[in-house]
């Protein structure tokens, strides 16, 4: 691994380590509700918000253009940076598991196709998914499908699923708003 890609992990961690709940403080602490019934559990996009955020003050563009020439393009990557090697992605999950694993398709096909050189994927610990929008896609539900992504044949390239846990729960801190779409309603 080249210094040019130890500087991209370091602040893609920077940037996940700087996501904090509430906002303002030095931590990560949950509210400590199930998401399994409506207008419970916590939702995700502020936090993966603020991430993104972090990634564009240090270079990165929001909603990069998918960069795989075809007729049927994926949804745009929610962050990216182009080195001088070439392309690297970065989505935070906040769907079902059927998202995880577009994500994944996604970033294994750019690697594919030479289209970009390295991915990253962030998902919740199965301790932390049980708080937020029901059914998000997260780490344990990934695990058997890691030898199938390892397989994807590439000249260059890495693929990172980063997992992410809360520091604290408490019921003293506000719920993560929901978004309106898909599961995030319930």
């Amino acid at each position: 691994m080249s210094a040019e890609w130890h500087g991209i992990q370091e602040t893609v961690y920077t940037a996940i380590r700087s996501v904090v709940w509430p906002p303002g403080s030095d931590r990560f602490t949950i509210y400590p509700q199930s998401g399994k019934k409506r207008g419970q559990g916590n939702g995700v996009t502020p936090i993966k918000n603020e991430a993104i955020t972090y990634l564009v003050k240090n270079g990165w563009h929001k909603n990069y253009p998918w960069p795989v020439g075809t007729k049927k393009v994926p949804a745009n990557l929610d962050a990216a940076i182009k080195i001088q090697q070439g392309i690297v992605g970065f989505e935070w999950e906040t769907g079902n598991i059927s998202s995880s694993h577009r994500s994944l398709n996604k970033l294994c096909l750019g690697l594919l196709r030479s289209e970009t050189i390295g991915g990253f994927l962030v998902v919740p610990s199965k301790a932390f998914a049980v708080y937020l929008t029901d059914r998000i896609g997260n780490m344990p539900e990934l695990e058997p499908y890691l030898d199938f992504w390892a397989a994807t044949p590439c000249r260059e390239g890495s693929l990172e699923i980063v997992v992410i846990e809360h520091d604290d729960e408490s019921e003293n801190v506000p719920r993560i708003p929901k978004g309106t779409d898909g599961r995030s309603k319930s």
